[in-house]
């Protein structure tokens, strides 16, 4: 059985790193072939990083996925910390309620939504534009701050109450106490809430998709519009990016885990 059980899970593990290793093989192709790997070579990454279109998609997701990030990190911690404190369980459990609908949303439901949403509200306003950058980023913000909260209330609860208060009782007020004792107590979670909004928003399409005017355009959906025309191998090589950028967030995100589980364990010995 141990030994099914292992050839089982190296199919699995298989099935799902196949598709991206070729990609990245690929990616290094020497010719335009999307079928036969003739050799070695870094000439789609030159042309990809040669192409302006491409380069200001990256730099309006960088802008957009940075910027979501720290306010969906920054509502989203405060919201933590205020939801911590409710005394009525009842309403703490309506309002985590609440809270995870962006999250088990469908994607293409939420798009729409707020596409619908903009336009309504930018008719009311008689704006000239109804979509642009400020609507992506309302939009990211929102289905962000789940996956932030989410991140910061495990560690609010893991914390010692009693420090807050002993800090109080020795003359700190309380947001001194949050910044000297709460703060550093969650801020691992922080961390991670804050990496996960990034990879989010650094790879969504469908909302994005939605709620995007003329423009701007993201990395997602400028791959998106390559795929319309012939694939060819600099699409390979900007998708070997972006999983590189995730591979990199995710690995450090459980490095900071995995050093805050060893202080945890330390503390308590």
């Amino acid at each position: 059985m141990k030994t099914l059980s292992k050839v089982y899970t190296m199919l699995i593990f298989v099935i799902l790193y196949a598709p991206i290793a070729v990609m990245v093989l690929f990616s290094f192709n020497a010719s335009n072939s999307t079928g036969v790997f003739t050799g070695f070579s870094l000439y789609w990454y030159k042309e990809l990083l040669s192409d302006p279109a491409t380069l200001s998609a990256l730099k309006n997701t960088l802008i957009l996925a940075v910027t979501s990030s720290c306010i969906a990190t920054i509502i989203g911690t405060v919201a933590a910390v205020g939801i911590s404190k409710l005394k009525n369980k009842h309403t703490q459990n309506a309002i985590m309620t609440v809270t995870n609908i962006p999250m088990m949303n469908p994607d293409i439901v939420t798009g729409i939504s707020m596409m619908l949403l903009f336009v309504f509200v930018s008719a009311k306003l008689g704006a000239s534009q109804s979509l642009g950058f400020g609507t992506v980023l309302i939009a990211h913000v929102t289905f962000n701050l789940p996956y932030v909260i989410l991140s910061v209330m495990p560690k609010i609860r893991q914390m010692d109450r009693h420090l807050t208060e002993a800090a109080m009782d020795l003359g700190c007020t309380p947001f001194q106490a949050f910044c000297k004792v709460e703060f550093p107590a969650i801020l691992p979670g922080i961390i991670s809430g804050a990496i996960m909004a990034f990879t989010l928003s650094l790879d969504d399409f469908v909302i994005s998709y939605f709620t995007t005017g003329n423009g701007f355009e993201t990395l997602p959906i400028r791959i998106y519009s390559m795929t319309k025309k012939r694939v060819t191998p600099d699409m390979y090589a900007l998708s070997t990016l972006i999983f590189i950028a995730v591979l990199v967030l995710l690995i450090l995100s459980n490095v900071a885990q995995g050093d805050d589980k060893k202080k945890t364990r330390r503390a308590k010995k």
